[in-house]
């Protein structure tokens, strides 16, 4: 399990160390970023295996940034786990329908996150 890769962006400190802790005990390889304007380069360069996405980031939004990513040829099928604040209807449908291979609400359990990347890597 330890060559894949997940990228986080996220811009909230606390997230970001739950998170990367959580996969990283389970030994994935957890690279960070948090700036929307720049996420979409991150993505390319890194080349991970699945992007969690949150929602609100500075500079960009993570749907603007899905919609991006799913129109870029050479990372365009990557999996994304979207995460919000905002867990309501139309939230789920917009990244529904920009693409998003999953929508998570926060909190979630460290259960609930580490299943649901195993998953969508498998």
């Amino acid at each position: 399990m330890t060559d894949k890769r997940v990228l986080l962006i996220e811009d909230e400190p606390n997230i970001i160390e739950a998170i990367r802790f959580i996969l990283s005990r389970d030994g994935w390889r957890v690279d960070t970023h948090s700036d929307g304007k720049t996420a979409l380069d991150a993505i390319r360069t890194r080349e991970p295996d699945l992007v969690i996405l949150d929602v609100m980031l500075p500079n960009k939004s993570g749907y603007d940034i899905l919609n991006e990513l799913r129109e870029t040829q050479d990372v365009g099928n990557t999996p994304v786990l979207m995460l919000t604040a905002r867990g309501q209807k139309k939230d789920r449908e917009l990244a529904e329908r920009l693409g998003a291979s999953r929508f998570m609400t926060k909190p979630f359990s460290n259960g609930e996150i580490l299943s649901t990347v195993r998953e969508l890597v498998g």
